[in-house]
């Protein structure tokens, strides 16, 4: 186990980070079930399965305790920001893309969150900052099989792309002396930003195309 672990403004922060990114992914799981229609089992089984997988995928390979396993605040969170929005979302009409603006930030705090962690276990930088996109990705993935849909992350505007993007400019700031509050903030902030200009001008990598 790395030293690292046992630094208390790592933990906190990592705590903090990953709270956020719990909440705001449960809720783009929410608003994608109840576009879907739903009942509240489903949107709840749904937001929380797109809050807490990407981690729990995380932490299994890095052979660590899954966090919200370990600490139930986590859960309760995720299970609270579900009800929260589901009551909303019943005053008002979700659209198709309503989660977008949730699931970005998930992207960004998971992506930053999961990176971090990785860190923390001692796992190479290159190992790391992948981690932070599975982190950031793997809950959408879930989601979105569990909605019956194509996952997001294969087919959409550049997604997994500006999370290991993020998650390297994290790692290079961490590097560079900067703190872990400042460099999550920068580093989760590009994430954010950067997806959601790749979504207002569809930027999209290279598409696989046959030729007859």
């Amino acid at each position: 186990m790395n030293l690292l672990q046992t630094e208390p403004v790592l933990l906190q922060s990592l705590y903090w980070i990953t709270l956020i990114a719990v909440v705001v992914s449960s809720a783009s799981g929410v608003l994608k079930a109840g576009y879907k229609r739903f009942d509240l089992y489903g949107v709840v089984m749904i937001a929380i399965t797109t809050g807490l997988g990407g981690g729990s995928l995380r932490d299994l390979l890095l052979d660590r305790p899954v966090f919200w396993v370990v600490d139930q605040g986590y859960f309760i969170a995720s299970l609270l920001s579900a009800l929260a929005i589901f009551l909303v979302a019943r005053l008002r009409r979700i659209t198709a893309d309503a989660f977008l603006i949730p699931d970005a930030a998930g992207l960004a705090a998971f992506g930053v969150a999961g990176t971090l962690a990785a860190l923390m276990e001692g796992a190479p930088w290159l190992v790391a900052s992948f981690m932070g996109v599975m982190t950031g990705t793997m809950g959408g993935v879930l989601r979105d099989v569990l909605s019956d849909e194509p996952p997001l992350v294969f087919q959409s505007t550049l997604y997994a792309t500006v999370c290991w993007a993020g998650s390297l400019l994290f790692i290079f700031l961490l590097e560079g002396g900067m703190g872990v509050t400042p460099a999550a903030i920068l580093a989760g902030g590009a994430i954010f930003v950067a997806r959601l200009v790749a979504i207002r001008y569809n930027l999209t990598l290279p598409r696989f195309t046959h030729h007859d």
